[in-house]
């Protein structure tokens, strides 16, 4: 299958492109971080051969020609039939940031126009390579990269928060909207998955996933662990095939939405 991932660079973009790679998919990597995105590209051609395997674009998704330019590349890297786009990429500076009486304008746009203006531009750059068509009776999917924080937050979130719960009547509408062209539109909203061994850093001192992660970081979690990019690659597995499934919000965290927390006294 060929996969658009955006945020590939690092994180669970990178983890994502790693293992559809390896499970014989071709892969087109959208990234801005050059640094991160040429680590990845140096690290996958070890098993994988560039510009044939898969393809690396850096691209500043705030700007739309620039998406219209990555996009046009994708078309000539899958001869224009792609199976699945993953709207990856978020701006992560509005967890934790400032408070909400010192956040500012620039701040907020930098989260909307990256994590939900972007993954619209995106979508529909895609369209003509994802809708079925005379020789390809089912279209492609698109998943849009959620979180658990568009349900549950911490403060000073609200940059983040929003957007990504706003993915989430995003991928509702374009479900209804794009089924007559045959494509699927799912998202996923991932909890506590560490990737912080999952960029050039890590890469550098041998990092490992269990690194820095405590006994109660896992306990916390009801099936007794902290996420992995393989539970996410799970879910983008299962949507990419579900045939039957659109429009539908896949949580995969631990149970961790489910569980109670009191204060402690």
């Amino acid at each position: 299958m060929h996969f658009l991932i955006t945020g590939a660079g690092r994180g669970i973009g990178r983890g994502l492109s790693r293992h559809l790679l390896q499970k014989g998919h071709r892969v087109f990597l959208v990234d801005l971080n050059v640094a991160e995105l040429e680590n990845v590209t140096m690290k996958l051609t070890e098993n994988h051969t560039a510009t044939q395997d898969f393809h690396a674009s850096w691209t500043d998704l705030r700007k739309p020609e620039e998406i219209k330019k990555a996009v046009e590349q994708a078309h000539e890297f899958f001869d224009g039939h792609l199976d699945v786009l993953v709207n990856n990429a978020a701006n992560t500076a509005g967890v934790g940031g400032a408070h909400l009486a010192d956040l500012k304008l620039e701040d907020w746009n930098a989260s909307v126009e990256t994590n939900l203006t972007a993954p619209l531009l995106m979508s529909q750059a895609c369209l003509p390579m994802l809708q079925k068509s005379a020789s390809r009776s089912q279209g492609g999917s698109i998943i849009h990269m959620s979180s658990t924080r568009a349900f549950m937050s911490e403060p000073n979130n609200e940059p983040y928060s929003a957007t990504k719960a706003a993915l989430l009547g995003l991928t509702q509408s374009m479900a209804v909207s794009l089924a007559p062209q045959g494509i699927r539109v799912n998202a996923i909203l991932p909890g506590w998955i560490n990737v912080t061994n999952e960029c050039k850093n890590a890469d550098e001192t041998g990092q490992k996933w269990e690194d820095g992660l405590s006994k109660e970081d896992h306990q916390w979690h009801l099936t007794g662990r902290v996420g992995k990019v393989e539970d996410v690659l799970n879910a983008v597995e299962y949507l990419s095939e579900a045939e039957f499934v659109t429009g539908t919000e896949m949580i995969v965290d631990g149970g961790v939405t489910r569980k109670m927390v009191y204060p402690e006294d």
